[in-house]
């Protein structure tokens, strides 16, 4: 009984020894907060009628801008709107316009497209700003998603109509283009992420 004891408390002490070791992270994902929160995400259309705070706002908009982005240009900016009035000339034809209104809030991703030359005023083309909006919605998303809450990225680039009703009435300028609009809140349901993983996507070496 004692060897028992004695075998489970170096057990216990090895386990702890290696998560410190290893930044708390364990060998296995399941194990893994951020891999469970990675897996864990899914897109959420239906939501209560409860607020989000503004600092669940802050961390989600804190967690988009950790997002890698090419030479560090960080082109993105942030339309965070509340008031439902404005959605039907915002976002008029958008088919996502019940979501929006159900949502907490609507995030309305922009991209500056372009970059400054150094040492210059001149302003030349970003090439990079569509895969910089990319992963930070994506942060968005996760972000959401670790705090209980529920979103949806809906598409606005390239679609030409949404693009330009939301340039339009949020007032973008001219090098500013909208990227994705995402719907935030508290989730009025149950809901399951899709297991995407398909093995024969995986190359190894060639294709």
């Amino acid at each position: 009984m004692r060897k028992t004891i004695i075998r489970s408390v170096f057990a216990g002490l090895a386990t702890v020894i290696i998560a410190s070791c290893c930044g708390g992270n364990t060998a296995t994902s399941n194990e893994n907060d951020a891999i469970k929160n990675i897996m864990s995400r899914k897109s959420v259309r239906s939501f209560t009628d409860e607020k989000i705070t503004d600092e669940q706002m802050d961390i989600m908009l804190k967690a988009a801008m950790a997002a890698p982005s090419g030479m560090n240009l960080q082109p993105w900016s942030f339309v965070v709107l509340t008031d439902t009035s404005r959605y039907d000339k915002v976002f008029a034809g958008n088919f996502n316009m019940k979501v929006f209104k159900d949502a907490a809030a609507v995030v309305v991703f922009c991209a500056d497209t372009t970059q400054a030359v150094r040492g210059t005023e001149e302003r030349v083309p970003n090439t990079l700003w569509r895969d910089d909006l990319g992963a930070c919605t994506e942060n968005f998303l996760l972000a959401a998603e670790s705090l209980g809450l529920g979103a949806v990225w809906t598409a606005c680039y390239p679609i030409a109509d949404r693009m330009g009703t939301v340039k339009t009435c949020l007032n973008l300028p001219a090098e500013v283009l909208p990227y994705s609009i995402v719907a935030v809140g508290h989730p009025d349901t149950e809901n399951m992420p899709k297991d995407k993983y398909d093995a024969s996507r995986i190359h190894i070496e060639h294709w």
